[in-house]
């Protein structure tokens, strides 16, 4: 079991798009087994590489009672409904702001040994997916705000003791989904 340390908010690899995974080895799967275990150890429902510091395209879940990891992930969703509900980050601890996504989607890559994985999932699962998806895009759920919350959001991180200072970077949404911010 090896907990490692979660980068936050500021931290430029939070901001940066992971490269796809092009060798699935020992060290993929350790790289997995350090992602669960310290998702775990923080209660978090998912847990994307670039949280750890590594730049590849890997996130864990356990959540809405299911479970585990996928590789090079791409998602779609499966019709036009959208949900909201609060919305937290390891990357981001003690804060929760409510944050619109899409109610239906399905997900697919690969696991640890290369095989095939597809994952459909509904309202929390969905979100867990979009949410840990977009941590490999260098996005943040705060990038997913209405400018009104994103401003109220960015004074409360300012005030958080865990806050170094740094100047965050609020970035584009990639999806055309939302059509941006």
């Amino acid at each position: 079991m090896t907990i490692q340390p979660i980068r936050l908010f500021g931290d430029p690899v939070l901001r940066t798009r992971a490269d796809e995974v092009v060798d699935f080895d020992k060290e993929l799967k350790v790289l997995v087994q350090d992602l669960w275990d310290t998702m775990e150890s923080e209660g978090g429902a998912g847990l994307a590489a670039p949280q750890l510091g590594v730049g590849l395209r890997v996130f864990t879940y356990h959540c809405d009672g299911f479970a585990g990891h996928l590789i090079n992930p791409t998602w779609t969703a499966l019709d036009d409904e959208c949900q909201d509900g609060e919305e937290g980050c390891l990357s981001i601890p003690g804060f929760r702001w409510e944050t619109r996504r899409m109610r239906n989607v399905v997900a697919t890559g690969w696991d640890a040994h290369g095989e095939p994985v597809e994952i459909q999932g509904t309202d929390l699962l969905a979100r867990c997916i979009q949410h840990e998806t977009d941590h490999l895009d260098g996005v943040l759920f705060l990038d997913r705000l209405d400018q009104e919350t994103r401003k109220q959001a960015m004074k409360e991180i300012r005030q958080a003791p865990w806050f170094d200072g740094t100047v965050p970077t609020v970035k584009q949404n990639p999806h055309a989904l939302f059509g941006g911010l």
